[in-house]
């Protein structure tokens, strides 16, 4: 690139930052200003267009407003108070947005699982987040009850569309109850004395090891998410914006809410994806905007040619993780004009934007910038998985090229506040001190990176078991806890192993079986017990696990011989249609040709 192309994509990347920091710069952790007051003066200038689209329909957003404030009067009905918690076991709908907006107009708190959730992961999700009432519809509610048997606190259970109610359980339609709340918004005075580091929301992430941990998501940051989104997608009233990806993770619940909800536009939800019928609804609804997850970009390009993929109105595609192998043949073939591509976590302070459009790289930071962005890489060492320290007893920063964990300087302005998860403890875990200077605090994002001498970052790995797969980060030690309690399974290690041309990592297991191995029997437990992307694509069945002097197991070794029935004498099956199988050399190679579905 010469002089000029060099200045004007540094003119366009200081344009684009100076339109995020103008609207964020409102935020201040002690303003009464909520995340509901920037809905409602979104509301209040766009009262009659539409807000939301779903499968069944539309609303606008003095619509969605009442609706908002029906849950929030409920809630108050019920005697929820502020700082109690709700927690939704939803799919994408219009209820969804309205409950824990409503719910933010009154103080409660909403926490947002994972609707795919069952036994006892949903169990602990709801424990910790300490809510006594879970709002559920027809395809949840049998999975909350059934979670809700091993809490040891009570709980009620409110169905969207439950018609029949069993007054021996503590289940209840919730639908008539809320027609029969007020549509007024409840008095400011309801949420008098909350400020901005009051808490909003709970947003579950897997972190690298156990169960889910609730992210705490407070007023700040989700203005911040929300106001940011507006900003960098400029966002018009009269654009659609697209969303398949689930509203109980902050890309869609957030990012994708406030790219359109602040800035007028009608928001687009689909209860899940479906790589065969999205272009033509994206056709069929006329949306302008989208947002994705590399995964979703992939499942496209891999599908056969159809006249609706170049017959739309698409200007941009803002989300994270696409591949730099699948972003250049995805913009070219759908004929997208833009693709905003950010690197962020739901619970971290740091995040970068790629404003220009620089294939594979998550983001950058233009020298000239370089002092007012909080996110640096440090120099890491994978046999401890902990940062390298000098000399001098502080970390190292990498230099171009090479590798490192990023981390993020907790300050106290908004951006740049770390407030952590609902277990404490586990917060603390994330922080390091006496980094670049003595007393100094950094949030660890257990991300490793690595930088170009233009200041564009690139993703590399996560650090520590956890593996992503179908845009969902999953914990080797929560699904080993799960396997070991198989039938005729006697020990059980799980990793994430690459699969050419699939986005992250595919789950196997190494299984130590007692007696002789059902592989039905096997499939039948895992999908009763793990939700669809935690169940292992691959076994591999052995007599007895390898382990280190420490008595660590030697899972390196596991994930170098992957799924290669060639590499081992152990037999390996993969997943295929609901049962496993044994692992033909005529079905690897044609996984690893791209040609069968995992």
């Amino acid at each position: 690139m010469d002089f000029f192309g060099r200045l004007n994509r540094d003119i366009r990347f200081a344009q684009a930052a100076n339109r995020l920091s103008q609207r964020i710069k409102p935020i201040k952790a002690d303003s009464v200003d909520l995340v509901c007051d920037d809905f409602e003066a979104a509301v209040d200038q766009w009262s009659d267009r539409i807000a939301v689209t779903d499968e069944s329909r539309s609303v606008t957003y003095r619509e969605l407003d009442m609706l908002a404030n029906r849950f929030g009067h409920w809630a108050k009905g019920r005697n929820l108070r502020r700082g109690d918690t709700v927690a939704l076991v939803l799919p994408n709908r219009i209820e969804f947005l309205a409950a824990w907006l409503g719910f933010s107009k009154v103080g409660v708190a909403a926490a947002l699982i994972n609707n795919q959730l069952t036994g006892a992961p949903l169990a602990h999700c709801i424990r910790i987040s300490k809510a006594h009432h879970v709002i559920a519809d027809m395809d949840t509610w049998r999975a909350v009850e059934d979670a809700g048997r091993s809490l040891d606190h009570s709980l009620m259970v409110w169905v969207l569309g439950l018609e029949e109610e069993d007054e021996a359980s503590a289940r209840r339609g919730l639908d008539a109850a809320i027609k029969g709340a007020s549509a007024v918004r409840p008095d400011r005075s309801t949420r008098e004395g909350l400020t901005n580091r009051s808490t909003a929301l709970y947003i579950y992430t897997s972190g690298t090891t156990g169960l889910p941990k609730a992210a705490v998501i407070s007023n700040s940051r989700a203005r911040l998410y929300m106001r940011a989104f507006a900003a960098v997608t400029e966002t018009k009233p009269h654009d659609r914006v697209y969303c398949v990806l689930p509203l109980y993770h902050s890309t869609g619940g957030l990012c994708a809410v406030g790219a359109a909800l602040l800035n007028g536009a009608a928001l687009i939800v689909r209860k899940k994806f479906s790589a065969s019928h999205f272009w033509p609804d994206v056709v069929a609804t006329e949306a302008t905007r989208f947002v994705y997850i590399g995964e979703l970009c992939r499942y496209l390009v891999n599908q056969p040619e159809q006249p609706d993929e170049r017959a739309h109105k698409l200007q941009l595609a803002f989300g994270n993780g696409l591949r730099g192998d699948v972003w250049e043949e995805f913009q070219t073939r759908f004929r997208i004009p833009r693709i905003l591509e950010f690197y962020g976590s739901t619970e971290g302070n740091a995040s970068v934007f790629n404003f220009d459009g620089k294939a594979g790289a998550i983001g950058r930071i233009p020298r000239f910038l370089r002092g007012r962005m909080n996110l640096r890489l440090v120099r890491f060492d994978p046999e401890t998985e902990e940062p390298i320290r000098g000399a001098n007893g502080l970390l190292q920063e990498t230099a171009n090229g090479e590798i490192g964990e990023a981390v993020g300087m907790i300050g106290t302005e908004a951006r740049h506040e770390f407030v952590g998860y609902a277990d404490k403890a586990a917060s603390q875990k994330k922080i390091v001190e006496d980094v670049f200077t003595r007393g100094d605090r950094w949030f660890r994002t257990g991300d490793l990176m690595r930088r170009d001498s233009e200041g564009y970052f690139y993703f590399v790995d996560r650090i520590g078991d956890t593996f992503r797969w179908k845009g969902e980060n999953v914990s080797t030690t929560e699904v080993e806890l799960r396997l070991a309690e198989a039938p005729n399974v006697a020990e059980a290690i799980v990793y994430g192993v690459p699969v050419p041309g699939a986005e992250g990592k595919a789950g196997m297991a190494c299984l130590v079986a007692e007696g002789r191995f059902n592989a039905k029997a096997f499939a039948a437990y895992v999908d009763e017990e793990l939700p669809s992307y935690a169940r292992p694509i691959f076994l591999r069945l052995r007599k007895v696990m390898d382990t280190t002097g420490t008595f660590k197991y030697r899972k390196v070794d596991l994930v170098a011989d992957g799924f290669d029935p060639d590499r081992t004498s152990d037999t390996i099956y993969v997943r295929d249609k609901g049962t496993y199988v044994r692992m033909k050399p005529e079905r690897y190679r044609d996984i690893l040709a791209g040609n069968v579905k995992l």
